[in-house]
């Protein structure tokens, strides 16, 4: 198994950051363009123990494997998932968001993966995709910051 931990701050509070994570919208949002997820359901709320999958698209076209996903852990500023699909079979993923004063958090993700011979090419995939899906995140939050927003409601 190995593991990446990549963390970066974002302009809003922890709960909320962490409710924000909880939307299929924002993973579609954080994905993209990279990658394309056009049949992720969960049910509202989400819930631990809760599983979905579905197929990934490269840039939006290029038929992928199905990856699934089961929610482990939910808590005010924690996500934890089990994942797994295509070359990598475990992906566990946590996701974790430390108040930093009021308005501020950094947002961690930690995942662990199975990677076997696969290796430093999953760990650069996971490296090059967080890299992206945080750097979305920053510019996401910074617009929600901007407008006022708080829990998906504008203030």
């Amino acid at each position: 198994m190995s593991k990446v931990t990549l963390s970066t701050e974002l302009p809003i509070p922890a709960r909320d950051a962490c409710l924000l994570a909880q939307r299929p919208e924002l993973f579609e949002y954080v994905v993209a363009p990279l990658l394309r997820v056009p049949d992720l359901h969960f049910p509202d709320p989400i819930a631990p123990g809760v599983s979905g999958s579905a197929r990934l698209w490269w840039f939006g076209f290029v038929p992928s494997w199905t990856h699934r996903l089961t929610l482990i852990h939910l808590g005010p500023t924690e996500i934890y998932t089990n994942e797994g699909g295509g070359p990598v079979r475990v992906w566990n993923h946590r996701l974790t968001f430390t108040p930093l004063g009021e308005t501020r958090c950094r947002y961690t993700d930690e995942i662990e993966v199975a990677d076997g011979w696969r290796g430093i090419g999953v760990r650069l995939f996971v490296h090059l995709m967080f890299r992206h899906r945080q750097r979305r995140w920053r510019e996401l939050t910074r617009v929600l910051a901007a407008s006022g927003w708080v829990r998906g409601e504008p203030r």
